[in-house]
C-alpha cells in the first residue's frame, strides 16, 4: 500500500476530479459491466492452451465460452511496467515505467487510466489484489481497493528455499488452513461479496490473484495434487543455439544452474500448486456472476500480466523476450451469449484498454496506442496485420522484440551486434538463432523497420 503522503496526494486528486467525474457521469454510463481478473506470473501453462499436465478446470471451462488469443503478448515481461501500460494504453517507452519501483503517477499526473475512465462515467470501481504493482494505489480510479493478506495460520506450513536463501523469493510452502487463509482466497470472497451488491450502476471490478508469483505459498492439498515423480524435467534440446549475455538477465543464472533434477520438479510443482490454486478461486468467482444472472452484461477477461521461464534455456524467472516470457494467457469473453473461438493472430495487452472502453460505449483518450479487438471477437480469424511488441531495459542496456504471425526479431542496445531471428513455423520453441543466416536478409531488413515503427493505431 502506498505511503500516507502519497495517498493523500492521491485522495485530494480523487476529490478534485469530482466535478469532472458528476458531468461524464450525466453525459454517458458504461455500456456493460467489466470483470477483468489477473493472475500474476502466469504463462500460459493451461489446459486450454494445450498444456494438460496442469489442472486449470476453470479457465478451460471459461475457454469454452469465450474467444482464446492465441498469440497475445505483454509490452514488458515484468509486472509494473506491464500493468502499467496495460492500464493506461501506453508503451513503456511512454510511461517511462521500466522497472518495479516506479509510480507513473509521479510523472504523470493527469493520465487518464482505464477504471478512472469507468469510475468518472459513474462506475463503480473495485480492485482486490494485485492490479497496479504495489504499492502504486491510484484513488483516483478505485472506490475500493484491498490487499488481503495471509493469516498466521496460512503463514505455517512444509517448504523450503531451492537455493540455501541465496535467492530469498525462490521459496515453496505447502500451507496449513485452507483458501480463507491465503491473499487469493480472500481475494475471492470480496469480489463475490462486490458481485452480491451489483445493482444498476455499472461497475468495472479487477481482481488481481497473486499467485503464481513467488514465493510459490498454496494450501497443502493443492500441491497433493502434483506427485513429485509424474512432474516432468524439461530439457533444452542439445542442438540449441547458445544465448548470448545480453538475452538471460546476470546473476541468478548461476545459481538456477546448480538445480538438481529434485529442484527442478519442486519448483516447477509449486507453480502448478499456486496456479490450480487461484483457478480454484476463479471457479467461485465465476459462480456468481451465475448466481446474479451478470453473464448477458458483463465482459469478462481473464489475463496474465507476463509469461515465466520454467527451465528453458536454465532460466527460472521473466524478464526475457523469449516466448517463454513474452507470452501471456488471454481469453475475453463479450457481453451477451457465447460466441467461443479461438484466435491465431499476435495482439497485444495494450489492446485491452481501447477494447474496455468499445464494449462500454466510452470515450477513450486519443493517446492510446493499442487498438480495439472487438472484430477479432466477432470473427477470430479475421484479417489482421499487426504486430506485438515487447522490451526490456536493465541499466543501459535495451532489448526491443516483435512478433509477427511467422517471426520473432530481437535486437539488444549498447552497440551490441546480437540480435535473434526465430521462424515459429518450424521452431516454435525458439531453439534456433537463424538472424545470420543469409538465407534470411531480406527478412530481417523487413523486421527491422517494423521493429523500429511500432503499428500506429
Amino acid at each position: 500500500m502506498p505511503d500516507r503522503r502519497r495517498f493523500c496526494q492521491q485522495i485530494l486528486a480523487g476529490v478534485a476530479a469530482a466535478p469532472l467525474r458528476r458531468a461524464a457521469r450525466a453525459a454517458v454510463m458504461p455500456a456493460c459491466n467489466i470483470l477483468l481478473v489477473a493472475f500474476d506470473d502466469l504463462r500460459p501453462e493451461l489446459a486450454c492452451f494445450g498444456q494438460t499436465a496442469v489442472q486449470t478446470p476453470h479457465w478451460d471451462a471459461l475457454a469454452q465460452r469465450a474467444v482464446l488469443f492465441e498469440r497475445a503478448y505483454c509490452q514488458y515481461p515484468v509486472c509494473n511496467p506491464s500493468r502499467t501500460s496495460l492500464l493506461t494504453g501506453r508503451r513503456p517507452d511512454q510511461t517511462g515505467v521500466l522497472n518495479n519501483n516506479t509510480d507513473f503517477r509521479q510523472q504523470h499526473p493527469d493520465w487518464l487510466t482505464l477504471p478512472q475512465l469507468f469510475r468518472q462515467h459513474g462506475a463503480s470501481t473495485a480492485a482486490y489484489g494485485k492490479i497496479y504493482h504495489q504499492p502504486t494505489y491510484d484513488a483516483t480510479a478505485w472506490e475500493v481497493c484491498e490487499q488481503p493478506q495471509a493469516t498466521a495460520l496460512g503463514r505455517r506450513g512444509t517448504g523450503r528455499n531451492l537455493t540455501a536463501g541465496k535467492l530469498a523469493w525462490c521459496a515453496w510452502r505447502a500451507a496449513e488452513g485452507g483458501a480463507d487463509d491465503q491473499p487469493d482466497g480472500q481475494i475471492a470472497a470480496r469480489a463475490i461479496a462486490r458481485l452480491e451488491q451489483a445493482g444498476e450502476r455499472p461497475f468495472f471490478l479487477a481482481v488481481g490473484f497473486n499467485k503464481p508469483h513467488d514465493p510459490f505459498v498454496a494450501p497443502a492439498e493443492y500441491f497433493d495434487r502434483y506427485p513429485l515423480d509424474q512432474i516432468a524435467v524439461h530439457r533444452d534440446p542439445a542442438d540449441a543455439s547458445p544465448d548470448t549475455p545480453q538475452t538471460i538477465p546476470a546473476g541468478a543464472r548461476g545459481i538456477f544452474a546448480q538445480f538438481s533434477d529434485a529442484e527442478r520438479r519442486e519448483f516447477r510443482r509449486a507453480y502448478y500448486a499456486g496456479l490450480t490454486f487461484t483457478d480454484a478461486q476463479l471457479g467461485k468467482v465465476l459462480a456468481a456472476l451465475t448466481s446474479h444472472d451478470l453473464w448477458r452484461s458483463t465482459l469478462v477477461i481473464l489475463l496474465g500480466d507476463n509469461g515465466y521461464h520454467l527451465g528453458e534455456r536454465g532460466w527460472w524467472n521473466k524478464d526475457t523476450l523469449y516466448e517463454h516470457s513474452a507470452r501471456v494467457p488471454l481469453v475475453i469473453r463479450p457481453p451477451g451469449p457465447d460466441r467461443p473461438g479461438r484466435c491465431p493472430a499476435p495482439v497485444e495487452l495494450l489492446d485491452l484498454y481501447p477494447t474496455i472502453a468499445d464494449y462500454a460505449a466510452l470515450p477513450p483518450p486519443a493517446a492510446l496506442q493499442g487498438v480495439s479487438l472487438r472484430p477479432l471477437l466477432a470473427q477470430p480469424t479475421a484479417a489482421w496485420d499487426r504486430p506485438a511488441y515487447t522490451q526490456v531495459q536493465r541499466g543501459r542496456l535495451s532489448g526491443r522484440s516483435v512478433r509477427t504471425a511467422r517471426w520473432r526479431y530481437t535486437e539488444w542496445s549498447e552497440g551490441s551486434p546480437a540480435r535473434e531471428l526465430y521462424d515459429h513455423q518450424s521452431d516454435p520453441g525458439e531453439w534456433h538463432n537463424v538472424a545470420e543466416d543469409p538465407t534470411w536478409s531480406g527478412q530481417i531488413a523487413q523486421l527491422r523497420e517494423v521493429l523500429r515503427a511500432p503499428a500506429p493505431k
